[in-house]
């Protein structure tokens, strides 16, 4: 059973950082795509960072040099370090797994049931 399961959430103030974590099973971890998306509420969801099978990474312009995703592929866990955060940042974040897609596009064949973050001002 396919299980993708999210941590780290919570409130910060702006200028503040945030780890989400998660912890993936039900699947060779390492031979699929990961990524992070997030919606707002009234907002569609959209990607925030991906990282492929090779380590290749790709960031959203209004994340890049502020967030960073990594993967350890021996614990099954995605990674998503959040620094410099902004209100705008407040949302809900979800990571997802796909085995052939792999863009910021959220057609993401699994995905976990979300932590909310919360960035005030």
């Amino acid at each position: 059973q396919v299980q993708l399961v999210e941590s780290g959430g919570g409130s910060v103030q702006s200028g503040g950082s945030l780890r989400l974590s998660c912890a993936v099973s039900g699947f060779t971890y390492s031979g699929y795509c990961m990524g992070w998306f997030r919606q707002a509420p009234g907002k569609e969801r959209e990607g925030v960072a991906l990282i492929a099978q090779n380590g290749y990474t790709e960031y959203a312009v209004s994340v890049s040099g502020r967030f960073t995703i990594s993967r350890d592929n021996a614990k099954n866990t995605l990674y998503l370090q959040m620094n410099s955060l902004k209100p705008e940042d407040t949302a809900m974040y979800y990571c997802a797994a796909d085995r052939t897609k792999c863009s910021l596009l959220p057609r993401y064949n699994y995905w976990g049931q979300g932590t909310q973050v919360t960035v005030s001002s």
